[in-house]
């Protein structure tokens, strides 16, 4: 009898991922200008539908279930859109900060990867804005007697009110969790594995009200023609009027939140995910 035991493991385990990751972004970072191009408005767009669901999910919920079950069920239904990117294959900025992984140890230059970066997030934008644009000639955002509404302006106006500070560190913190979820991904051979993996931090992320700066595409941008294009009866069906957003201006999209949530997920991503991974498993010893 042969008492020897073999351990099959399933996954990948993370010396694997990492060289997973670093091939990866080896071939993101010299991916055509038109195939990433039109992958990042995918990307864009995904997310967008992920936050589209969450906010609806959330519509009429305050008053009725806890804030923190409200957050949860969120989250849950916004990681749709990452679960979209990663089995679905498009170009997301805030994952695409791993690609520092393969710039690390030398696959990728400083070209390079600032080029897919560049391209990815304004490919990002164009979907996120585009979704947003729809959602809006739709009329989607005026279901539930302007419940929609009414949460898409609430999430919309606390996000263009943050801080410097503030903005910064919920975007750090937000892509550590993108980020992570996109690594561990990285270590399931299974359509179902990279489902389970993605969507714990994700959910995380959301419901402790961190900051994504391509969610952040779509949520300000349908608050902002909620408020300024409203319906004849909006204002009356939430009992709100336009006075009561006072943050969410166009400068302040950008200014409050966008550039400064985009650095924080730099941070976040590229230095406390993708530098830390590479070097403990990448780095070559001296």
């Amino acid at each position: 009898m042969n008492d020897k035991r073999s351990a099959i493991i399933d996954s990948l385990l993370p010396p694997e991922m990492a060289l997973m990751a670093e091939d990866v972004g080896a071939k993101k970072a010299t991916m055509g200008l038109m195939p990433l191009f039109v992958l990042s408005i995918l990307a864009g767009a995904f997310i967008a539908f992920g936050a589209l669901f969450a906010t609806t999910v959330a519509a009429g919920a305050e008053g009725v279930l806890p804030y923190g079950v409200i957050r949860l069920l969120s989250g849950f239904v916004f990681s749709l859109g990452l679960v979209l990117v990663v089995i679905g294959g498009a170009e997301l900025f805030t994952g695409n900060n791993l690609i520092v992984m393969a710039w690390a140890n030398g696959r990728v230059t400083t070209f390079q990867i600032l080029r897919n970066w560049l391209i990815v997030y304004l490919g990002n934008f164009v979907g996120a804005l585009g979704v947003a644009v729809m959602v809006f000639l739709s009329g989607q955002h005026l279901f539930g007697g302007g419940a929609v509404s009414a949460v898409a302006l609430s999430i919309a106006d606390h996000k263009s009110g943050l801080g410097l500070v503030e903005a910064i560190l919920l975007g750090v913190l937000c892509n550590v969790l993108v980020c992570l979820a996109v690594w561990m991904s990285y270590s399931g051979r299974s359509t179902m594995d990279k489902v389970i993996a993605v969507v714990p931090p994700v959910t995380a992320f959301v419901a402790v009200g961190f900051e994504h700066s391509i969610a952040n595409m779509y949520f300000i941008p349908l608050g902002l023609m909620i408020k300024y294009r409203p319906s004849t009866d909006l204002w009356t069906s939430i009992d709100r009027t336009a006075a009561n957003y006072s943050f969410l201006t166009i400068e302040n999209f950008f200014i409050n939140n966008l550039l400064p949530v985009t650095l924080g997920n730099i941070i976040g991503g590229a230095v406390l995910v993708g530098v830390v991974y590479w070097f403990v498993y990448l780095r070559k010893a001296s």
